[in-house]
């Protein structure tokens, strides 16, 4: 059915998904099962430092990714950005500190204003205390665990 004067009205959920994949809506939360698996692979590639890329649909951190080419190792991550697909749903990083030490080093820093809103980093023992995200000042921030 086609009405006069309605075309190219936008429901409200076309509205935030535009709005999200442009990074208008901040994110809030971030789904346990994803948090589950980034602490699983940072315990996996331990005592080597893990990166991937955030997704998130709607405010919620709903996946990573991870990009070709990124090397892992003692000290640092060396992630390859210009790998990453044009695709709006990235909000930002996610890395492991094999010291435990989840706070951002100078290097974090730089790369948090370059790239993304939302950052995490996680330290051992890889479990669902042992991480802080950040925004991309660098301060931390509060993402709601949810199901």
């Amino acid at each position: 059915m086609r009405v006069a004067g309605f075309k190219g009205l936008k429901t409200e959920r076309q509205r935030r998904r535009e709005r999200s994949r442009k990074g208008d809506l901040p994110v809030t939360a971030i789904r346990r099962s994803v948090l589950e698996l980034i602490m699983a692979a940072a315990r996996e590639n331990y005592p080597n430092e893990w990166s991937g890329q955030l997704r998130a649909r709607e405010g919620v951190i709903h996946e990573i990714t991870m990009l070709p080419g990124t090397l892992q190792g003692r000290d640092s991550a060396l992630v390859n950005l210009w790998m990453l697909p044009i695709d709006f749903s990235v909000v930002g990083s996610v890395h492991s500190h094999p010291s435990g030490n989840f706070s951002p080093s100078g290097a974090d820093l730089v790369f948090f204003e370059k790239f993304g809103s939302v950052h995490i980093i996680v330290g051992r023992p890889y479990n669902l205390r042992t991480w802080q995200a950040y925004d991309h000042n660098g301060e931390p921030m509060v993402l709601e665990i949810v199901d």
